[in-house]
């Protein structure tokens, strides 16, 4: 019920507070209209580039200095966001000193489309007619003619190419020529800024367009996962003007101390490093708050994990058989042991040595093995490496990793077999 109250760790709080609160952080998650770009954390690398994008970009005001630059780097570690931020930086200190024109390699498929786009953002900016009807020459020549204008008025035009390798992939560059040829001429006053996730974007331009590029390349590296804590921990943090907010910035800080909850989120960011990737795991983890006590716990992190991060190899997993749990260790004991060739053959054999060495009773006949085996196969947890007639010596490889077998074993209800089996040397097999 709105409005009722509970305590959390001894302070007061309502059900409303919450929800503002709630709302406060998912906004700051998603980046909203209503989130001030300065209020968005960087990281070190990429604070370091800003810096030296933001002086670049000032020559080119300023100065009148043209320049071109790239941001490269693999996708979600903050290359759109740091210029963003730099233009917006720009954009409250010099107000009325530059246009941005946005472009990108994925929406504008051709150059006339891209030509097309430059003309209607300039005629939107500086409230001039657009002719949706105007052919590539007549766009290119309004182009130049508002590139002198511009300059004459001691205003720059920044262009900001988003996935500007597939500008570079197109048939004679035309565009990407263009722009980076009136950069060599005393009247223009323009910035080219590339972003693209490709580290040899520069390589894909032709010999006349790479000449006319000023080559400056800001790379940008993947964050580590003490950096995409510290930002998630920094995102979910609330402004401390409350009794509430400061309960729960101090209890947020005790729980990203926890080493169980530091093991999941490297875990979880496996898969995908990205800032982008962090921040919708606190978004599905915010989404499981407990209203009553307004607080995030780590059982809201490991539900957000699953939704995030579905297994459905884990569930295939617990519907397995005693039998077919001790073939996949096995295959997984040969691949630890450099085979990277086996067949059912030498699994059998591998099979039938470990339940000799510890006599145990889970022991099953060659043809109960092989129709489990077969079975391994249609579930594809285990595939053929090579096509041979018989499936006895057809080889074979393991499709699973040995964290996901290892998991595996602990939530199949049935399984008798200990988890130091995963180790592909330890002989020392605990038999239920």
């Amino acid at each position: 019920m709105v409005g009722t109250t509970i305590f959390t760790e001894r302070i007061s709080v309502t059900r409303e507070q919450v929800n503002e609160a709630v709302a406060l952080l998912r906004r700051k998650l998603c980046g909203g209209s209503n989130q001030p770009l300065h209020q968005l954390s960087l990281l070190p690398d990429a604070e370091s580039n800003r810096k030296q994008l933001h002086d670049l970009l000032s020559h080119t005001i300023v100065n009148a200095y043209n320049n071109s630059a790239l941001l490269l780097g693999p996708r979600g570690c903050g290359k759109t966001l740091v210029l963003e931020r730099v233009l917006a930086d720009l954009q409250s200190a010099y107000p009325e000193r530059f246009s941005i024109v946005r472009l990108s390699g994925l929406l504008h498929a051709d150059e006339y489309c891209a030509l097309k786009e430059i003309a209607r953002q300039l005629c939107v900016e500086n409230e001039l007619f657009f002719s949706k009807a105007a052919s590539f020459s007549e766009n290119l020549q309004f182009l130049t003619a508002m590139l002198k204008e511009c300059a004459l008025s001691d205003k720059a035009l920044v262009f900001a190419l988003e996935e500007f390798d597939l500008f570079a992939q197109r048939p004679k560059q035309c565009l990407l020529y263009n722009l980076l040829d009136a950069m060599q001429s005393t009247t223009s006053q323009i910035a080219v800024v590339g972003i693209s996730a490709r580290l040899d974007a520069d390589q894909l331009l032709e010999k006349r367009v790479r000449s006319r590029f000023s080559h400056r390349k800001f790379l940008f590296l993947p964050p580590s996962v003490e950096d995409a804590t510290r930002l998630l921990q920094d995102v979910l943090t609330l402004p401390s003007d409350s009794q509430y907010a400061k309960a729960f910035n101090m209890h947020t800080k005790k729980l990203f101390e926890k080493e169980s909850l530091k093991c999941l989120i490297s875990k979880f960011t496996e898969v995908d490093l990205s800032p982008q990737s962090v921040l919708d795991l606190g978004f599905r983890a915010l989404c499981n708050i407990n209203r009553d006590t307004g607080l995030l716990t780590e059982d809201n992190f490991k539900k957000a994990s699953l939704i995030l991060r579905p297994k459905p190899k884990l569930e295939t997993l617990k519907g397995l058989s005693v039998l077919e749990l001790y073939l996949l260790v096995v295959m997984n004991r040969l691949e630890g042991q450099n085979r990277e060739v086996y067949n059912f053959n030498t699994i059998f054999h591998e099979y039938e040595r470990l339940c000799g060495l510890h006599n145990t009773c889970d022991k099953y006949s060659r043809q109960v093995s092989q129709r489990a085996f077969e079975h391994l196969l249609d579930r594809e947890l285990i595939n053929y490496a090579e096509r041979f007639t018989t499936v006895e010596y057809t080889p074979v490889k393991l499709l699973i990793s040995s964290q996901e077998l290892k998991d595996g074993l602990h939530s199949n209800s049935v399984c008798p077999i200990s988890t130091r089996v995963i180790d592909p040397l330890d002989e020392s097999i605990d038999i239920d």
